[in-house]
């Protein structure tokens, strides 16, 4: 959802698109490769100043002190992205760590925990934390802190209209 936002901003979004679009996210994946080699190989960040790549969390102390980098922090219910994975495990006919979702919820925590003091400590990344939810229930309202953030000046009306919210589809009762 947020890189279908990023890219209804005008933005150049940075992918290979080796992973297409399927039945589990069904506008695509936005992804490079390239991302997940970070630790052995920054090189190619260079090339990807002032364009937008998406990373896993577990990546984002591998970003190097030599660049700037605002990045856009996604935070949504751990046992719906859970659900999420399972189901599309499921599809897959693969399975995950084999940990139970409680131990995967406590270790998700512990991670977010770590990743943001990290953040905080780093004076060359500034961090905009957005809630999924709050996107899906109030999407003038994340477009508009967007734009802020990002020092944009571009209409909130096609980014507000790049939010659907046919796509939330694993949900848990009381999530928010």
């Amino acid at each position: 959802m947020m890189m279908q936002m990023l890219e209804a901003c005008g933005l150049e979004i940075l992918t290979d698109n080796i992973r297409e679009a399927d039945t589990d996210n069904p506008r695509g994946y936005y992804e490079l490769e390239r991302v997940k080699k970070i630790a052995e190989d920054d090189s190619w960040l260079a090339d990807a100043q002032g364009k937008v790549v998406k990373m896993i969390s577990m990546l984002l102390n591998h970003l190097p002190a030599k660049h700037e980098f605002r990045i856009i922090f996604m935070l949504r219910n751990i046992e719906e992205v859970l659900l999420s994975q399972d189901k599309m495990m499921g599809r897959l006919n693969t399975t995950g760590a084999g940990l139970k979702h409680e131990e995967m919820a406590n270790l998700y925590q512990r991670h977010l925990t770590q990743i943001e003091g990290w953040l905080e400590q780093q004076p060359n990344i500034e961090v905009l934390y957005m809630h999924y939810h709050e996107i899906l229930s109030d999407p003038a309202t994340a477009a508009s802190e967007l734009v802020e953030f990002l020092e944009l000046s571009v209409p909130v009306e096609s980014i507000i209209a790049s939010v659907d919210g046919s796509l939330y589809r694993n949900k848990v009762s009381g999530a928010a």
